[in-house]
């Protein structure tokens, strides 16, 4: 294997925590999110809401069945919501990810890299990685959230006002924290530019001219609606639209209204179970 393959194949490891499997820490998740815990849910919602004013959250032993080869399996298509793990996309979504840069280099796609949505920031960290790793001159790498979770349902979108998102703290990341990630990997530089707050309100008169990669990652309809009606028309012909929650009905409904109204017939290519893209054809 080259040195900058086995560079990112070991980054896309820490970044999934998949060296640490021994360790049970490892395995554990939000009870609330992931595991039936032994409390029952409503006792489980009065404690964390108490521990939460630490800045903790409860979480339940890892079960037998998650030891190592299963959630390892998990981990791979990106099931769980990791404790330590810097994203929790899956290994098959940051292969595609990996691929869909090296493949905007060696094509001389020209544009910025964005992920919508990162979380803990391991997506956008891997991005930045590979450019690092084939010595890429100039590319900026967006980091585009808001540092504070989801937004709640605003009333505009209908298929949005059942969502809970916004209430959980787990999905709430700050932005020193992303920062801190960077930094862990030796990758945070003037390349990395911060987009903070909701996509609606940065999106818009973000100084971003092309974008090579366009990596969406909201939940929502709002959120996903938001990001291709501002952004779509800076990716550059031959570039990516990576989708990472085309299972959430919300998103997928987004992405569908869109592709009808600009009448976009390039197929969507799977991923895995919930990541999706396509790459855009010249006008």
């Amino acid at each position: 294997m080259e040195p900058a393959q086995l560079y990112l194949d070991l980054l896309k490891r820490c970044l999934l925590d998949l060296i640490h499997m021994d360790d049970p820490l490892a395995g554990m998740a939000p009870a609330d999110v992931v595991h039936r815990p032994p409390l029952g849910r409503a006792a489980l919602r009065l404690a964390n809401g108490a521990v939460r004013k630490l800045g903790l959250m409860l979480a339940a032993p890892p079960r037998a069945e998650h030891a190592n080869g299963e959630l390892q399996a998990l981990r791979e298509e990106g099931r769980d919501w990791p404790p330590r793990a810097h994203t929790m996309v899956g290994r098959k979504r940051l292969d595609h990810l990996q691929a869909a840069v090296e493949t905007v280099l060696r094509e001389g796609v020209p544009g910025d890299l964005i992920e919508t949505g990162v979380w803990r920031g391991g997506s956008v960290i891997l991005m930045r990685g590979v450019l690092a790793a084939y010595g890429d001159p100039g590319r900026r790498v967006w980091v585009a959230d808001s540092f504070r979770g989801l937004p709640p349902p605003d009333g505009k979108w209908q298929i949005d006002a059942r969502s809970k998102l916004h209430r959980i703290d787990f999905l709430a990341v700050s932005r020193i924290q992303v920062e801190r990630n960077f930094q862990a990997y030796g990758l945070l530089d003037e390349r990395v530019r911060f987009l903070e707050g909701w996509f609606e309100d940065t999106l818009p008169t973000a100084p971003i001219e092309q974008l090579a990669v366009l990596r969406l990652d909201g939940d929502l309809y709002r959120s996903t609606i938001s990001v291709l009606e501002t952004l779509y028309d800076r990716v550059s012909p031959g570039g990516f639209i990576i989708v990472d929650d085309f299972a959430l009905p919300p998103c997928k409904a987004a992405i569908t209204d869109f592709r009808a109204a600009r009448s976009i017939a390039t197929p969507i290519e799977a991923i895995d179970w919930s990541g999706v893209f396509w790459r855009k054809e010249a006008a």
